[in-house]
């Protein structure tokens, strides 16, 4: 039986015990007077609440929260509201309520002061109607007050109670209160933040749309507190936010404060325009800095990465458009934009109307690509990094894949720099057809072995790779159609012939037979100055007269030694096989020891075992420590290549430092150990040093030997060229001279690719008497044809005395006194 004796209970209690028909009319619990009893008494109450009354303060029984009633659910619920939030909300509707007492109040006076008047005085029919005008007016007024008071506190009111209002959201869907949601505080911050970094003109716009809102609300709050129109009231407004002095003039103090605070409002919004102003021309500022702007070109050369063979191909490509005024390269690399353009001014070349593009980027983002036109290029060339070769060629596979990835594909052809030979054959399967490898260190090699058993073969080449001097072209001529070769030949007073691509199958034969008959869509290779420097003429008369038919002189074995390491040292022996006559001995001599060197060409794919023409000698030693170099014959070898060392392929000045050191020696060294020549010869060819200058005695040691230095900074070829101590292939120019030629023309890499193998058309160097008598006097046209006879196409010569060879000399029909010390420049088949 119920005891109804208990003492009364606390409203929040009795609320348990109503019925459900008393909750539908509930409507709002009373807010009950806070003292430090009921305080009290509010507390053990919430000890007291729950299944059982065992709560214990936290939301560890979710269960117990959902069986109770509704009354208990908002009794909790006033639970979660502090009271500091609760004085915060009734000072603030407080506030609220006094302005619209005051207000209200306002009104009131105003009516009972028009009352009054009417009382009182006795006026025209047509003050009612200014008096019924004034009372509307104050009525619409005071509309206006309230509700530019209502918009700008409520969002105040809003962002102070938005955390409440979560919890007042989860509680009434029967949220799982034990799960951790972020607050909506921080939601919508986070939401401003994501939308200004996403939209660019996010700020702009809520800039604007802040100086729309205060200028409208300014201008009525202006009309609230002054006797002026709206209109006049806005644009009051907008001169106080475009100048802040605006406002000194106002009379009252509502219009006062008003004025003030648009004033104010409109400081704030003019700096932060200034700030956004500022940010955006910093960011246009820093985006033409860095290169981050598109490139608007088209026809152009595109160039992707950065290595030290880019001054050289950046020379030969301005060359190559001289003669139509200047083109157009872009650059696109791994680097500031500022820092690639002070590199390239710092190239000692003039660019002759060629303008260089450089944008900061990586070519493996497709973006970067798209930025630097990759679409409208004529040709793209890949540049081997400065990394070793393995990476190199890593990523300019990486950069192959990603040019594949443009979707709207690329008009031109790519040219890719290869650094191993075994990795050309993965680019091309990915790039297919229109992909092209230039293979650095085969090309080197193979030049290399070619300049040692025919000195000065370099020279040469350096004049037809570039195009300083005479180059590869191809172009049709129909009015040769039905001429046989050995006619064309001789068809173009300033250009020679080497070659026809063959219109049937596309196929370049170099050095045809005299038979072969051109046909119709036949295209001629020649050997000009410029493509647009030469056509065919009208045949010349050449005399047919009795020449020496000298056979090729049989081979010797040779002893060559090797002075280095490099990654390709397996294509250059196989090379030698192919090019040695049987006995010949290859001496190894670097740092790699005898068990490794063996694996390594092994593991290249070279068989010791079938060597048949050569014999291979280790020796283990430092090439820059005399008495490492004492130790080998010096003097007993034919020719002595000095190869760029692979450990030192990542630093230019490093292993150039190390080859001359290595070149110096070995001719000191020789000198010593040779025989000393005829001083009346040697003063002939070194005129320029006296007798006891050490550079003569080297150069009497180079007589006797044949050294060739692999050079790989141009600024190293001075010091090498001047002494005339050694021969010299400079790699890093030739490659770039390759690289430039075929991007020109990618069918000419074909032709550099047979003329650089072991098989096929070589370009050589023959001796004068091969082909006419000691002091007989005939021109250029009559040796060529005389050399037709030995299926070999004569390009150039070098007189007995001269530094320099002359390709393509411009006057053929001019007679000339030849000596047997002369020397021809051919392209002959070595088969």
């Amino acid at each position: 039986m119920s005891n109804h004796n208990t003492p009364k209970s606390s409203l929040f209690q009795r609320s348990k015990t109503l019925p459900t028909s008393s909750y539908r009319r509930f409507t709002a619990p009373v807010i009950p007077t806070f003292t430090n009893d009921s305080v009290s008494n509010f507390s053990s109450d919430l000890r007291r609440d729950g299944d059982g009354g065992s709560c214990d303060g936290d939301n560890s029984n979710f269960t117990a929260v959902l069986s109770q009633s509704p009354s208990q659910r908002i009794t909790r619920l006033w639970t979660h509201f502090s009271l500091n939030n609760c004085l915060k909300f009734s000072c603030s509707i407080s506030l609220i309520y006094v302005m619209f007492l005051r207000a209200k109040v306002s009104k009131l006076e105003a009516e009972n002061f028009i009352l009054v008047t009417r009382c009182n005085s006795s006026r025209v029919q047509g003050s009612d109607n200014n008096e019924i005008l004034q009372l509307e007016e104050t009525n619409s007024k005071a509309v206006i007050l309230y509700s530019v008071i209502i918009t700008f506190v409520l969002p105040f009111l809003l962002y102070m109670y938005l955390d409440d209002l979560s919890q007042i959201k989860n509680l009434l869907r029967r949220t799982n209160q034990k799960k951790e949601e972020v607050p909506l505080k921080k939601r919508l911050a986070y939401s401003l933040d994501v939308c200004f970094s996403v939209y660019p003109y996010a700020k702009l716009l809520a800039l604007l749309f802040a100086t729309v809102v205060l200028i409208v609300y300014g201008g009525l709050a202006l009309y609230v507190v002054s006797d002026c129109g709206v209109d006049e009231a806005l644009w009051l407004s907008w001169t106080f936010v475009a100048d802040s002095g605006n406002h000194a003039d106002r009379v009252g103090v509502g219009a006062r404060i008003v004025s003030v605070a648009i004033s104010a409002g409109g400081m704030l919004v003019f700096a932060t325009m200034l700030g956004l102003i500022s940010d955006a021309i910093s960011k246009m500022v820093d985006s033409l800095r860095k290169g981050k702007s598109e490139v608007l070109e088209s026809n152009h050369i595109l160039i992707l990465g950065w290595s030290d063979k880019l001054g050289s191909l950046l020379k030969q490509l301005a060359i190559a458009n001289k003669s139509i005024g200047g083109g157009v390269v872009v650059v696109l690399a791994e680097r500031d934009k500022e820092e690639m353009e002070i590199d390239i001014a710092k190239f000692e070349f003039d660019l002759m109307g060629t303008s260089v593009i450089c944008r900061s980027g990586s070519a493996l983002i497709l973006a970067d690509l798209k930025k630097v036109s990759v679409s409208n290029a004529r040709a793209i060339i890949v540049l081997g990094s400065d990394e070793n070769a393995d990476q190199s060629d890593a990523r300019a596979l990486r950069v192959v894949l990603s040019l594949t990835g443009v979707k709207e594909g690329w008009k031109g052809h790519v040219v890719v720099e290869m650094c191993d030979l075994d990795n050309e054959p993965l680019v091309k399967l990915v790039g297919g057809e229109r992909i092209e490898t230039v293979v650095a260190h085969d090309v080197i090699g193979r030049l290399m072995i070619q300049c040692a058993l025919q000195p000065g073969l370099a020279q040469i080449w350096e004049d037809i790779l570039g195009f300083e001097n005479a180059e590869f072209y191809i172009k049709k001529w129909p009015q040769l159609d039905g001429y046989r070769f050995k006619d064309v030949l001789i068809s173009f007073p300033n250009a020679i012939p080497c070659g026809v691509k063959v219109a049937a199958d596309g196929k370049i034969v170099l050095n045809p037979s005299d038979n072969y008959v051109l046909e119709e869509g036949d295209e001629i290779l020649v050997i000009a100055e410029d493509d647009d420097t030469y056509a065919p003429g009208s045949l010349p008369e050449v005399r047919m007269c009795h020449f020496p038919k000298m056979q090729d002189p049989p081979k010797y074995p040779e002893k060559i030694l090797f002075c280095g390491w490099r990654r390709d040292i397996d294509d250059m022996i196989k090379v030698l096989e192919a090019l040695l006559a049987p006995g010949s001995e290859l001496w190894m001599f670097n740092e790699v020891p005898d068990q490794e060197r063996e694996k390594k060409l092994t593991d290249a794919g070279l068989n010791i075992s079938k060597l048949v023409n050569i014999k291979l000698v280790h020796r283990q030693g430092n090439a820059v420590i005399r008495r490492h170099l004492e130790s080998l014959p010096l003097e007993t070898f034919d020719s002595i290549l000095i190869l760029a060392e692979q450990s030192l392929e990542n630093s230019i000045v490093h292993s150039d430092s190390r080859s001359l050191a290595t070149l110096l020696l070995i001719r000191d060294i020789q000198s010593k150990r040779l025989p000393y020549k005829d001083a009346k010869s040697s003063a002939l060819r070194i005129s320029g040093f006296p007798n006891c200058c050490w550079i003569r005695k080297m150069q009497q040691a180079s007589d006797k030997s044949i050294v060739i230095s692999e050079i790989l900074d141009s600024r190293t070829k001075n010091l090498v060229s001047v002494s005339r101590i050694s021969d010299y292939v400079l790699s890093n120019e030739l490659v770039s001279m390759a690289l430039a030629m075929v991007a020109e023309d990618k069918q000419i890499n074909r032709v550099l690719k047979e003329l650089f193998a072991e098989k096929g058309n070589e370009l050589c160097i023959r001796p004068a008497e091969f082909y006419i008598y000691d002091q007989e006097e005939v021109c250029f046209y009559d040796i060529m044809t005389r050399a037709r006879q030995r299926q070999e196409i004569i390009i150039g010569y070098r007189l007995a005395g001269m530094d320099q060879a002359v390709i393509n000399p411009s006057d053929k029909s001019k007679l000339t006194k030849w000596s047997l010390d002369d020397v021809f420049v051919v392209i002959s088949s070595s088969q």
